[in-house]
Formats: structure tokens, C-alpha cells, sequence
């Protein structure tokens, strides 16, 4: 059966034949084809001005984003099959990049899944779906995990803005068996205890595997500062790895508590220190008390979420990195990064070479970092390249 026709306006599928597959509202002719006859998750063939096909898409009449394209085939079957498919060729992937379970499986558009997100801890499996279309087509997609991995559980974290913005619920639920007692991971040699149902996102952040590798090999004998710390992902790591001293900041009580427990884990909690603080008070104080750090880490979380923040987001992000500087050992390393896709690599670079100027250090940088390889980059969607990283070295002025 075929399904319903979404038309766009003259010239509006230009994006798409270079690989995008957003079709945003204002690009729809919602004379031949007006939005409100669709309900949201509904499947539809996305056709051009002059009658062209482009491909199936699931659709939301409410939100910016009206449509998402799953193929550049028309009247595509969208049941356990299609996301089996999708599933194993996503895990081909992985299986190739790490030898055990613990990766982010599905990376939204780039693994042919718009709005959904899956990250893989060994049997447990942390699914968030932000569209109504993934959200309308849930069952095939539960089955399919299933099928495919025989999974202790399913969590499915529903707990997210975008779930808000397509008008679907925000309640995180176990969707499929039982949790375990306690969840340990492992990444980088390193054991991590995680929360999935309670913690931030999907319960971990994958995305900055290799940087934390990078850290691994500079912390011997230095004192480090992990701020925005959240559970010991950067910290633990350092402090196995020859640190003299691990200082993690979080404003979160619950983290720093799982932070904690990984240093315990670990056996390395006699040189891992967690503050509860807000990390801007954090650095005022420190500034004030004369400490320094001779590695520190700073990974705020999105600090600009829409464009229309990107000034205020800026401006925050060179006061951390402004402050930051400022309690940095002479000859010490900043770790700089930022997951706001609205601030470009070369906004942090411009910022990071500001900063040094502002407070008359002489910064370098030696190292760059972005994603890791189980977040591929959509080549014709620049929005799924979000993350970057600035190793820098910093000494007296010259």
C-alpha cells in the first residue's frame, strides 16, 4: 500500500540530494499536501515540486523538524525487518572498532535511525527515542533488540527536552527484563560503575573515549582538576594512571557519590577528592585561595542548546576557560572541550587564544580530539558533528 505524499516547495529537496533528511516545516507546500491531515509518527513518501520521489520519511505536523527521511525508497516497510537491518549493520560497525560490548550502538541519523540514540552496556541496553516517529514504530524496534541480542534489559530514557518538543512523554521506564544490582562498564582498561534508569542522558558518555585515552598517557605524578566531573569518567582513569592527586567538581550530589564508588573500584581512592560545588564558585575560590592544577579538565555540559543562545553560551564558555587558565600550573595542560554543536571548533579556538591573551599566557596547542568512532559523522549532516576538543599547553607569557 502506498503511503500518503508529503510535497515540498520548488527547489526544496536540494539539501536533501546532498544527503541531508530534515525537512523542516517551512519547506513542506502545505497547499498540496497541508500537515494537519498527518498525525505525528505517521509514514509518508516525500515528493518535489515537479512530482520527483526522494524517499520514505516519517513525519510530526507539530514540530520544526516535519520530517525525517529513513530511505531514498518510496514505500518503505517499516517493521522489524527494516530495524533488524538497520540494527546489524550499525553493530557490524562496532564489532570492528572494539572488542567488547560497551559503545554507543545507534547514532541517530548517521545509522540511518533519525532520533534515536542506543548505547550498548554489554547485555543492558539504554534507548532514547526523541521523535514521534521512532516512538510510533517502538514495538518493531523493542523486537529487533530482542532478537538480535537477547538482552538482560532495556531502559528506555525518556527523561529529555526533545521528547517535550515532539509531544511525547517524559517518564524513563524499563521497557524490557530486569537491571542488574550494579552495572559496571569498562572503557579504556578502566571499571566504571553507572546508573542508567537515575543518571544523565543514556547513563554514560561514550563520546569522549579517546580524548580520556589521550589523558591516560600526560597525568603521571600531576595533580589534576576534573571539572563538570559527573561520575569519574575523565578523573578515575588519571588517577590509575600515575596522577598524584585527582580533584573532581560537580554540582551533582548523586555523581560524585558514583565517582566515588568508581575510585573505590578501582583502588584508587586515596588520591581522588570530590567537591559538591557549582564549578564557576568552584574557580572563584580556588582563584582566591592561590591553588593550582597542573592538568584540568574542563567538559561542561551544552552550554549553548539553541542558536538564539549562542551569546550567552559563548560568554560562558570563555569565563570557565578564562578561569580555568587562571589556576593552571606554569607549564600545565588545559583540556578543553565543548559539545555544543552551535559553537564551532574555531569558536573554541578563537576563545581559547583570547583567554591566554586576556590573562597573558603564552597556549599551544598540542593535541585536538573529537567524537569517538562509534559517533560517525553523517557527512551530509553537519549536525551530528557536535563535539571537539583542545589539548593545550600553557606556559608564562614569552
Amino acid at each position: 500500500m502506498a503511503y500518503p505524499e508529503l510535497y515540498l516547495k520548488k527547489n526544496e529537496d536540494k539539501r536533501l540530494r546532498k544527503g541531508h533528511v530534515w525537512v523542516f516545516s517551512n519547506e513542506v507546500d502545505t497547499h498540496r499536501s497541508p500537515l494537519d491531515q498527518f498525525a505525528p509518527g505517521d509514514l509518508v513518501n516525500i515528493v518535489t515540486e515537479d512530482g520527483k520521489p526522494v524517499g520514505t520519511a516519517y513525519v510530526n505536523p507539530q514540530t520544526l523538524i516535519a520530517a525525517r527521511l529513513l530511505s531514498r525508497k518510496l514505500n518503505l516497510s517499516c517493521g522489524i525487518n527494516f530495524f533488524k537491518s538497520r540494527l546489524t549493520t550499525a553493530l557490524r560497525l562496532r564489532e570492528q572498532l572494539f572488542n567488547k560490548p560497551f559503545y554507543r550502538l545507534i547514532f541517530g541519523e548517521s545509522d540511518g535511525l533519525p532520533g534515536l540514540v542506543i548505547d550498548r552496556f554489554d547485555r543492558v541496553f539504554s534507548v532514547q527515542i526523541t521523535s514521534a516517529g521512532i516512538e510510533k514504530h517502538k514495538s518493531f524496534l523493542m523486537s529487533a533488540l530482542i532478537e538480535l541480542f537477547n538482552p538482560e534489559a532495556i531502559v528506555l530514557k525518556n527523561e529529555n527536552s526533545q521528547r517535550a518538543l515532539e509531544g511525547l512523554s517524559q517518564e524513563n521506564e524499563i521497557g524490557y527484563g530486569k537491571m542488574p544490582e550494579a552495572l559496571v562498564i569498562e572503557e579504556n582498561g578502566v571499571k566504571f560503575v553507572i546508573d542508567v534508569l537515575t543518571g544523565q542522558k543514556t547513563g554514560w558518555f561514550y563520546d569522549h573515549r579517546n580524548s580520556r585515552r589521550e589523558l591516560m598517557g600526560l597525568c603521571r605524578d600531576r595533580t589534576v582538576l576534573d571539572l563538570f566531573s559527573y561520575t569519574g569518567a575523565w578523573a578515575i582513569p588519571a588517577a590509575k594512571n600515575g596522577a598524584e592527586h585527582v580533584t573532581c567538581v560537580d554540582a551533582s550530589a548523586a555523581a560524585l557519590a558514583l565517582a566515588s564508588e568508581n575510585a573505590r573500584l578501582n583502588e584508587v581512592e586515596q588520591r581522588v577528592d570530590c567537591i559538591q560545588s557549582d564549578v564557576f564558585d568552584f574557580l572563584k575560590t580556588a582563584r582566591s585561595d592561590k591553588r593550582s592544577f597542573d592538568i584540568i579538565v574542563l567538559d561542561p555540559p551544552a552550554l549553548i542548546k539553541r542558536k538564539k543562545d549562542f551569546k550567552q553560551g559563548f560568554e560562558a564558555y570563555r569565563r570557565l576557560n578564562d578561569m580555568a587558565l587562571q589556576i593552571l600550573s606554569p607549564n600545565g595542560i588545559l583540556i578543553s572541550a565543548s559539545c555544543s554543536h552551535h559553537l564551532s571548533r574555531e569558536n573554541l579556538h578563537e576563545l581559547l587564544r583570547a583567554s591566554a591573551r586576556h590573562i597573558d599566557r603564552h597556549l599551544t596547542f598540542f593535541g585536538t580530539g573529537g567524537q569517538g568512532p562509534d559517533h560517525p559523522i553523517h557527512p551530509g549532516m553537519p549536525e551530528t558533528e557536535y563535539l571537539k576538543t583542545y589539548f593545550c599547553y600553557v606556559s608564562p607569557s614569552l
